[in-house]
């Protein structure tokens, strides 16, 4: 068997190089490394905001009915029950989420268990705004002003429709002529009061901001507002930029 042969290196020594390649053989020196972003996450800013309660808005935290023989891993959510002179409206809170009243400021706080879950700050601000929403609309409701631009655009509320059937006693319908061959009819949604002040005018008034901006979303979708006449059905303040026409 062959011997075999081992090479080594002999690097040189500081002592035997001469004083201008000594700096090349000195050890780098360790970059410092840090990470991308020290801050700390920041709580939710509308989530931590105080909501006012008026005064004839009655506030009253609903626990969840217990039920004996069943055990169940996820925690049922809490109810704010919520009654004001317009009516009765609820809120579901997360198991996470705490709800607090100051009856002498009159204020309503939510906290969560741990401000930096991304998920807890996240349900923190949305529940926040189902309150203060439901807040406002059994105190003084909600509005959505439908405006029908366009030439012989008008709509009327009329009790009863050919092609709709209603789906609760005493509904309303949204009768819209805007350049169709016949009427679009609309069912209004319960909850929801509908009028027309203008022929041109639709007022949409509820206690469910959610439920009155739905329905109002349904009624523009038949005549979306188009960038170059300017006409279609607008909500609220809404604006479009018009376009130059084309020219052929």
């Amino acid at each position: 068997m062959a011997p075999t042969h081992r090479l080594k290196l002999h690097l040189p020594t500081h002592s035997s190089l001469p004083e201008f390649l000594l700096p090349a053989f000195h050890p780098l020196p360790k970059l410092s490394t840090r990470s991308f972003s020290t801050t700390n996450p920041l709580p939710s800013r509308v989530g931590q905001a105080a909501i006012s309660v008026p005064s004839e808005v009655h506030l009253h935290l609903l626990e969840p009915p217990k039920r004996r023989g069943q055990i169940t891993r996820v925690e049922p959510p809490k109810t704010i029950s919520i009654e004001g002179p317009l009516g009765k409206a609820s809120v579901q809170l997360p198991p996470f989420v705490s709800y607090a009243l100051n009856d002498a400021t009159r204020k309503a706080t939510l906290s969560v268990l741990n401000r930096k879950v991304r998920g807890q700050r996240e349900m923190w601000g949305t529940t926040r705004s189902y309150l203060a929403n439901h807040i406002l609309g059994v105190s003084e409701g909600h509005t959505a002003i439908l405006r029908l631009v366009g030439v012989g655009y008008r709509a009327s509320i009329e009790p009863t429709a050919i092609t709709v059937k209603p789906e609760y006693p005493g509904q309303q319908f949204v009768s819209l002529r805007v350049g169709y061959s016949h009427p679009i009819e609309l069912g209004v949604p319960m909850g929801v009061k509908a009028s027309t002040p203008l022929p041109t005018r639709i007022l949409l008034e509820g206690i469910d901001k959610e439920n009155v901006n739905s329905f109002a979303a349904r009624i523009k979708k038949w005549r979306k507002p188009e960038p170059y006449k300017g006409k279609g059905i607008f909500v609220n303040e809404e604006t479009i930029k018009l376009k130059a026409k084309k020219i052929k």
